[in-house]
């Protein structure tokens, strides 16, 4: 999709049961554990919180994370600087 000689940013989140989510559009994992994903994302960074998460398929090249687990919530940061900085470095500080 192109949209004023810019490329339209495209990004699907699919979920089944809240067991499986299949995310497009993923640019990094800057960190997960098993009850936290963040991700940086072509539309901005994305934490998904919940239990016993893992990855169950990763491939940068096409943009494409799957994880499996008990998905809480699915949250975009939004330029929320501090919110990003207190899960990763609460997380290495802890």
């Amino acid at each position: 999709m192109v949209e004023n000689g810019k490329a339209q940013k495209r990004q699907e989140v699919k979920m089944l049961n809240r067991k499986v989510l299949e995310v497009t559009g993923v640019m990094n994992v800057e960190s997960f554990d098993s009850e936290e994903f963040l991700l940086e994302t072509e539309l901005g960074f994305l934490t998904i919180r919940g239990q016993n998460l893992h990855m169950k398929h990763l491939s940068l090249e096409q943009g494409l994370v799957a994880i499996e687990g008990l998905v809480h919530s699915l949250a975009y940061l939004d330029g929320n600087t501090a919110a990003k900085s207190k899960g990763f470095l609460g997380k290495l500080f802890k």
